[in-house]
């Protein structure tokens, strides 16, 4: 399959879960997870119409989109790796949406680099929970996620609109998916980044507004 057909695919396998899952979101986002792809297969999905794109390192970021951002401005951009502090002012400037805020530090960061700018681009967050508390990952405990939330609240520059996760590898994602679910209600934020190539369904079923599609859109990396 072209890269063309397989994000049809993904898009009506999306569409009929909404129909058939009472928790499913009535909007679903697919997002692009064009790290490490080519300019060619970026501008194919492109071409096809696909406007929504993550990309996990600030520098790459930078080398392909702002170029990519003449052709089509219309591109939203979403930052799903993690982010350092050095990069946020970059960050700012490059990408829509931030996903992987997970410390008062970083929020500390954005608030003063936010700050020195006239404009930003970038104009939501969302807020990265470590959901399977591993402690290789990024992202903020369960625990301490009032606290984050409330440190962003103070702050205007920082509109947290959603949560993040990226449950662990070796257990099934479900009961993830459905925690990270409550926890977006018990807060009051309308959207949820999860789910990848290889349980995105399960994701879709169980509320996400946002799906990170990588290998399943591209496929595997040669």
């Amino acid at each position: 399959m072209s890269i063309t057909d397989r994000l049809s695919a993904i898009k009506a396998n999306i569409a009929k879960l909404q129909k058939e899952s009472p928790l499913a979101a009535k909007h679903v986002k697919l997002i692009a997870v064009s790290k490490a792809q080519s300019i060619e297969a970026i501008t194919e999905l492109l071409e096809a119409g696909q406007r929504v794109f993550g990309e996990n390192r600030v520098q790459e970021a930078a080398e392909k989109w702002p170029n990519l951002r003449e052709k089509y401005p219309d591109i939203e951009l979403h930052l799903i790796g993690s982010l350092q502090t050095n990069k946020v002012r970059e960050a700012l400037e490059l990408f829509d949406v931030i996903e992987a805020v997970d410390r008062v530090g970083l929020v500390d960061a954005i608030v003063k680099e936010s700050s020195k700018l006239n404009a930003i681009r970038c104009k939501k967050f969302f807020i990265q929970v470590n959901i399977g508390n591993e402690p290789q990952k990024g992202g903020i405990s369960i625990e301490a996620l009032p606290h984050l939330l409330a440190a962003c609240n103070l702050q205007p520059a920082t509109l947290v609109s959603g949560l993040m996760c990226v449950p662990p590898a070796d257990q099934l994602p479900a009961p993830y998916f459905a925690l990270l679910y409550k926890l977006a209600k018990e807060h009051s934020l309308p959207n949820l980044s999860m789910g990848m190539s290889g349980d995105y369904e399960t994701a879709t079923r169980l509320g996400a507004t946002h799906v990170r599609i990588g290998t399943a859109l591209f496929g595997e990396r040669k």
